[in-house]
This record gives C-alpha cells, sequence and structure tokens, in this order.
C-alpha cells in the first residue's frame, strides 16, 4: 500500500544522514543547476563559438554529444552509487564535469570543443542520477515532495535561463566564460559534499563486483542508438546506409547487453528493475513523459515567433511559464497521493495534461499569447501532478542498495524519451510542413525564410498546422502513459515499512 508516514527514527529508516544536511541540499542544487545549464545554455553563443573555432557543419554536436553522454551513463552511475556509496560516485563526477568544463575552456578547434562537451557529459551524468537519489536518502517519505520540488524549480529554471546566460557571456565578455563559470560554482559544490556528506557504514561485500563489460556494453548500445535518433533525418535521411547501419548496430549491441547482463553477477542493468511491475510501469511512464516534453520545449517556441509573431523574449516567456506552476504542483502532490496514493495521483495528472496538449490544435488562428501561455501553465501544474509521485513512489519501494539503480533506471527512459520524441516529432513536423507548402522542406529553414505577404502567410498556416500534429502526438504519448499506469501499475505502490 502506498504508505506516507515517517519512521520514527533517522536511525530506523538507515538513510544516509548528514551533520549539516541544509549545506548538503544547497550542494545538491548547484549540482542539479549546473547539469541543467550546461544542456541549453550553449546554443545561443553557437554563432561566436564557430566565429571563432569554424565547424560549422557540426556544432549540433555540441548539444548532441552532451546529451548522449549524461543518458548513457545514467544506469552506470546508478549502479555504482549502489555498490561504493552515492558521496564518491558525486565526488567523482562533479570532478569529471569541472574537468570537462576547464578543456572546453581551452579548446582550440571545434573537433576538441565536442570531444570536452563529451566529457563534461560524461560527469553530468553522475550528477543528475546521484543528486536525486541522494534527495531520497536524506529525507523520509513524508518530507521528500519538499526537496524534489526544490530541485524540479532549480532544473526548470535553470534549463529556460541557460540560452539567456549563454547570450550574455557570449555577448558582453567571451564564449569560454560559458565554461569557466561552472569552475567556482562547482568547486562550492564540491567542497560542501566533501566536507558535509556523511553516509553512515554499511555493511559491503569483501571484494565489491563491478560489472565494467555491462557497463561498456550499455555504452556503447546506448550510443550508437542514441545517436541513430539524433542524426537521423538532420545528418542524413532516415532510410540511408547510416541510419540503417547504426540502427543495425545498435540492436546487434542490445543483444550483447543482454547476454552480458544476464551472466554478470551485479548486473549493471538488473533483472528486477523491468520484472517489477511498479518500476517497470513508471519506466514507460516517464519514457511517455519524455516524449510529449519534445513538443513544448522544441516546438512551442518556434510556434510563438513564427505564427504569433512573438519576439525571442516573448516567446520564452510563454514556454517558462510552465517551471513557475510545475514545481508547486509537485510540492503539493503529497497532499493529494496521501489520500488516493502514488498511482491514481499520476493518472489525474497524465490524463489532464492529455486533455490540455489535445486542446492546443484549437486555438484560434492566430491567436493571442495569453492563450498558448495559459495552456502552459496548466500543464506545468498536471505534470508536475505526474511525475513527482511516481519518482518518488518508485524511490520508497526500494532499500539503500537499490535506489540508485531505480532512480536512474527511470532518469534514463525520460532522457531517451526526449530523444526519441525529437527524432519522431521532429520527422513529423518536416511531413506535414512539406505536404502543405508542397515540397520538401524542414521546420527550421522554412521559419527562417518567413517574410511578409500572401506566401508567408500560408507559410505561417503551414508551421501552425505542424506544430498542431506534433501537439496531436504528445497528447497521444500521454494518453500512452495513462494506459501503461493503468493497466500495468498496481494501485497501491509496495512501499517499504522503513518509509
Amino acid at each position: 500500500m502506498d504508505s506516507t508516514r515517517p519512521a520514527a527514527t533517522g536511525a530506523a529508516r538507515g538513510n544516509a544522514v548528514p551533520q549539516r544536511r541544509g549545506a548538503v541540499v544547497a550542494a545538491l542544487m548547484l549540482a542539479m543547476a549546473l547539469a541543467a545549464l550546461d544542456s541549453t545554455i550553449v546554443s545561443t553563443a553557437v554563432p561566436q563559438i564557430v566565429g571563432d573555432l569554424g565547424g560549422f557543419s557540426v556544432f549540433s554536436w555540441l548539444f548532441s554529444g552532451y546529451l548522449l553522454a549524461v543518458t548513457v551513463t545514467l544506469p552506470v552511475y546508478g549502479k555504482l552509487s549502489d555498490t561504493f556509496g552515492r558521496k564518491p560516485v558525486l565526488v567523482a563526477g562533479a570532478v569529471l564535469f569541472l574537468l570537462g568544463s576547464l578543456l572546453c575552456a581551452l579548446a582550440w578547434n571545434m573537433a576538441a570543443l565536442i570531444a570536452f562537451r563529451v566529457v563534461q557529459g560524461l560527469g553530468g551524468g553522475a550528477l543528475q542520477g546521484t543528486v536525486q537519489t541522494l534527495a531520497a536518502d536524506l529525507y523520509p517519505l513524508a518530507e521528500r515532495p519538499r526537496i524534489q520540488s526544490k530541485l524540479s524549480t532549480v532544473w526548470a529554471l535553470s534549463a529556460v535561463a541557460g540560452p539567456a546566460v549563454g547570450g550574455v557571456l557570449a555577448a558582453w565578455a567571451d564564449w569560454r566564460w560559458i565554461f569557466l563559470v561552472n569552475l567556482p560554482v562547482g568547486a562550492l559544490a564540491l567542497w560542501l559534499i566533501v566536507r558535509h556528506l556523511h553516509e553512515p557504514q554499511r555493511e559491503k561485500a569483501a571484494r565489491p563486483r563491478v560489472d565494467w563489460a555491462g557497463a561498456l556494453a550499455v555504452f556503447a548500445c546506448g550510443g550508437v542508438l542514441l545517436t541513430a535518433l539524433v542524426q537521423g533525418g538532420v545528418a542524413w535521411p532516415w532510410l540511408s546506409a547510416p541510419s540503417v547501419a547504426l540502427f543495425s548496430a545498435g540492436l546487434v549491441l542490445a543483444a550483447v547487453v543482454v547476454v552480458v547482463e544476464r551472466r554478470a553477477a551485479e548486473p549493471i542493468i538488473p533483472g528486477w528493475v523491468w520484472r517489477r511491475r511498479t518500476i517497470a510501469a513508471v519506466n514507460l511512464a516517464l519514457g511517455a513523459l519524455g516524449l510529449l516534453m519534445v513538443a513544448p520545449t522544441v516546438f512551442l517556441p518556434t510556434y510563438a515567433q513564427s505564427v504569433l509573431g512573438l519576439g525571442p523574449v516573448a516567446a520564452g516567456f510563454v514556454l517558462c511559464v510552465w517551471t513557475l506552476s510545475w514545481p508547486v504542483a509537485a510540492a503539493h502532490s503529497q497532499h493529494l497521493y496521501r489520500r488516493i496514493g502514488f498511482r491514481d495521483t499520476a493518472l489525474l495528472g497524465i490524463g489532464t495534461a492529455a486533455l490540455i496538449l489535445f486542446a492546443f490544435p484549437f486555438l484560434p488562428y492566430p491567436g493571442e499569447a495569453w492563450q498558448p501561455a495559459l495552456l502552459m501553465l496548466l500543464l506545468g501544474a498536471a505534470l508536475g501532478f505526474f511525475q513527482l509521485p511516481l519518482i518518488i513512489g518508485v524511490q520508497s519501494t526500494v532499500g539503500w542498495s537499490e535506489r540508485g539503480t531505480a532512480t536512474a533506471s527511470i532518469l534514463f527512459c525520460r532522457q531517451t524519451g526526449q530523444t526519441v520524441g525529437a527524432a519522431v516529432f521532429g520527422a513529423v513536423a518536416n511531413g506535414v510542413l512539406a505536404a502543405r507548402l508542397g515540397g520538401a522542406g524542414d521546420l527550421d529553414s522554412v521559419t527562417r525564410a518567413l517574410g511578409e505577404g500572401p506566401a508567408a502567410e500560408a507559410t505561417r498556416h503551414a508551421v501552425a498546422d505542424a506544430v498542431h500534429a506534433v501537439y496531436l502526438g504528445a497528447a497521444g504519448a500521454a494518453a500512452l502513459a495513462f494506459l501503461v499506469l493503468l493497466c500495468v501499475a498496481p494501485r497501491r505502490f509496495p512501499v517499504l515499512p522503513a518509509d
């Protein structure tokens, strides 16, 4: 059942209790801000970076390389944190992230910068997964919504503020400061963790086994498949030889992962992650969340500028309003899931989100900016009631020795869903655009060419239709998440007595 009563004592919980929990929470928020900022901060500085280093044809890998490294390392770091503890994994990830930041600032050409962004991402994977796991270690179930809502707020605000911060630094200083500013902030977070986080002694095997073969196989498989999704339809056509080769290699590597993990004594991705109904259902549901999030985060700014005629700042405001309602709803979700349970609270949230996404195509054309902004405000609230109860619910069904793996699995599925969504919805939008305009084309090139006159008005209608199609697809993803939770997840999560 969904039990939300905290244990009588911290000792009964067996959680990692630092001497100064507030200092550790501050460090976690700083680490989360760094990981979120660096996923978006480079975007507005691309002209300056390309002008200095060249490499325009491959600059997209500044984003893709970082996100791929973060995504494929999440399961590895989750298992390592269960084996060796959260603190050593978080410290190692922070050091690697800061090293990557310093190397990025010293990059001498685009190839070096891309390589160092991958190094950053290797550290960023440890920051994301371990921060979320530690948040559950530090707080009992009744208090987790508070810390998780803080982390959600930091993540949302940092991700939205990233492009603005990057643009200011590139315009008024130098693009290399985008990476140099990470050093003092990261160093402070690292010092707080080293100084104030003290994990209790736990029984450990005399010689911990690390499934390095499985880690390498997972990294290779995830890297190949995600590269195929990220670059397909962009760097080469979907049915071209590179796409077929990458997907084929990814499937072969997936089979290798299954074989290696079945034979491993301590697999990186244990079978129980998918055998337990609760975790499997949440993994699939949050994968669908990653899928549907692509619609507002990627396509709404284009809609706001091309269809509504807003400037970049106003378009960003239309998007960022959901960062106001999401953490507020997440923080108050505990009052609901204490009464009706984790699953039913999430069902209410994702069901409402499906209706909101479905309503978007029915907005008047061209409409006013407050209309999509209102939908985004409501969508943020709905998703706050959906995501947080599922994360807290899963973390409360496992003990300390499994919490890192379980948390990493749901974050990995959400990240993978976003990658798949970007590929799928990008293809959908470009297909609708080509059909409406009577020829080949992609959303980016068409919107950049918008001018005045009848042709421009027809193009705006086509862009609106393309974004509407994406939102309908996102509504379908929300409906899929609803069905998965309804049919697969147990009505009452098997919360451990200690929580």
